[in-house]
């Protein structure tokens, strides 16, 4: 007789743009079942579920008391993850929060209470964490062999339509997005500058709506103190037309690194000089790398594969007992980085983090 584990059971509660990639990804593990998907407005539901011939619900709090999901992903809008989160975990559910993980540090730290209160495990999506390009640059960090870190750079200079804005009455406003450019778009790149570069202590920013009719905004820069001494920026924009190539570059005394569109474009270490570089420096090629995806049906196959490798981390954590990669504490970071600099932009002067 097989003594092997069953698959875990999911659930999704949300299905609008990101629940399908959730849904794809779970699908595509063998060590995972989604049995049910819920959304308040029924058709968004009922369209997922028969994608995936499970049972479709509008009340997530029914789905939960009749399927019993061991895990649930939570992919509603932004400033309703922590509701619903709350909600599953008190119901026995393990859960993974799409980012971020909420829109303010109250609705944050409720999540993390009622996680130590229920004894559930929490994983908030990073996906880009699970990059090859991020987690060969974050094992370098992490070793030493960059040096002493002193500059470490986000850059996102995307583009969003007005249409897009128009397509969800929550896009770009404070209540339910929490923010724009860089709660809703920048998140994973300012995920990625502090678990590289380590913990921010201090930002300094400006912030403006300059494209788009929108609450919140779309265009911002922000400078960095990390906790390190060394520093950093941020510029982020969805006023980009029609959208440009995604950086994040980590300078050390003893080498440098950027990562472009989630790939490796460059990467020089001393280690590796067979002199070392003289008074100026020296130009350096960037590394070989495959020509990057295009169009939309590639870009969701590369993120259902990275969703994939995050939930199959969830569950490692699960059948071990042990910790996700990305946790509710490590989530906090970011959204913590991103409030710091939106309330800089509004006072107009550096702000402490804490």
């Amino acid at each position: 007789m097989s003594t092997a584990n069953p698959p875990l059971r999911f659930a999704i509660i949300g299905c609008g743009v990101i629940g399908p990639t959730h849904a794809e990804a779970i699908t595509s593990l063998s060590d995972a079942r989604l049995v049910a998907v819920a959304d308040e407005v029924l058709a968004k539901a009922e369209a997922l579920a028969a994608r995936f011939q499970v049972t479709a619900y509008s009340d997530p709090e029914r789905m939960l008391a009749e399927t019993r999901p061991d895990v649930v992903c939570v992919c509603t809008p932004s400033g309703l993850h922590g509701v619903n989160a709350c909600l599953a975990m008190r119901a026995g559910a393990h859960i993974i929060v799409e980012k971020p993980m909420e829109i303010t540090l109250a609705a944050i730290d409720e999540m993390l209470r009622v996680q130590r209160e229920t004894g559930r495990k929490m994983a908030v999506i990073s996906q880009h964490r699970f990059d090859e390009a991020s987690m060969r640059v974050h094992a370098l960090a992490r070793e030493g062999a960059l040096g002493r870190l002193v500059l470490g750079n986000a850059q996102v200079p995307w583009w969003r339509s007005q249409g897009y804005y128009e397509s969800g009455a929550w896009r770009g406003t404070w209540a339910l997005d929490g923010g724009g450019v860089l709660m809703n778009q920048s998140i994973h790149s300012i995920d990625l500058l502090q678990w590289l570069m380590g913990p921010v202590k201090s930002v300094q920013a400006y912030a403006d709506t300059l494209v788009h009719r929108m609450e919140t905004e779309d265009t911002a820069v922000a400078i960095l103190r990390f906790a390190s001494r060394a520093l950093g920026t941020i510029a982020a924009t969805t006023g980009a037309y029609p959208g440009v190539t995604t950086r994040v570059e980590i300078f050390g005394d003893q080498g440098s690194a950027v990562i472009s569109d989630d790939r490796l474009s460059y990467l020089h270490l001393a280690r590796d000089d067979h002199e070392p570089a003289g008074p100026y420096g020296k130009a350096a090629p960037p590394l070989a790398s495959a020509a990057p995806a295009s169009g939309a049906g590639q870009a969701a196959l590369a993120s259902a594969t990275t969703h994939a490798a995050q939930i199959a981390d969830m569950i490692r954590a699960i059948r071990e007992d042990g910790t996700p990669i990305l946790d509710g504490i490590g989530a906090r970071h970011s959204v913590a980085i991103i409030l710091g600099i939106y309330e800089s932009a509004r006072i107009g002067r550096e702000v402490a983090l804490t």
